[in-house]
């Protein structure tokens, strides 16, 4: 076997990754409440695009915090996970700045692994509006489970 068929296949094998963990991304049952997806285009990368709306506004008429962590959380711990092929990840610390209030809109959450391969990871994410302003960052670490990602139902490799 050669050396280029080798990095074919070993490219294949992580696109193939890539779109099991989209998948199990759009599974999540808490993400049917959010109109959002997520891409993977390279390993330690990952983008959601996600659409603010009244449903989540906090009683000042702007986006409450719980969205800013969920889509930094989710797509810093994708872009670990996907230097992770057999085990999910679980969030074990998660530090979030908030930088601009948010109202309605197209928000996108840009993910990017740091650090790590073994057991713990680490990655950061950050929240760009429509306008290109960073509107909150956030830090997290992350740990290899126990659980296999072949056996969870959203994951299909």
């Amino acid at each position: 076997m050669s050396g280029a068929n080798t990095l074919e296949q070993a490219s294949q094998g992580a696109a193939a990754h890539f779109r099991s963990l989209e998948s199990l991304y759009a599974s999540a049952q808490i993400n049917a409440l959010f109109d959002s997806q997520l891409s993977i285009a390279a390993e330690g990368q990952s983008v959601i695009e996600f659409t603010i709306t009244p449903a989540v506004y906090h009683a000042a008429g702007a986006a409450h915090g719980t969205i800013y962590f969920k889509m930094l959380d989710d797509a810093a711990f994708y872009a670990a996970n996907s230097m992770v092929s057999d085990r999910f990840l679980l969030t074990t610390a998660f530090n979030l700045h908030f930088t601009k209030p948010v109202k309605e809109g197209k928000v996108r959450a840009e993910g990017k692994w740091i650090s790590g391969h073994r057991r713990v990871l680490v990655a950061e994410s950050r929240l760009v509006d429509t306008e290109g302003d960073e509107i909150g960052r956030g830090t997290g670490t992350f740990m290899r489970s126990h659980i296999g990602l072949s056996g969870l139902d959203g994951y299909h490799q």
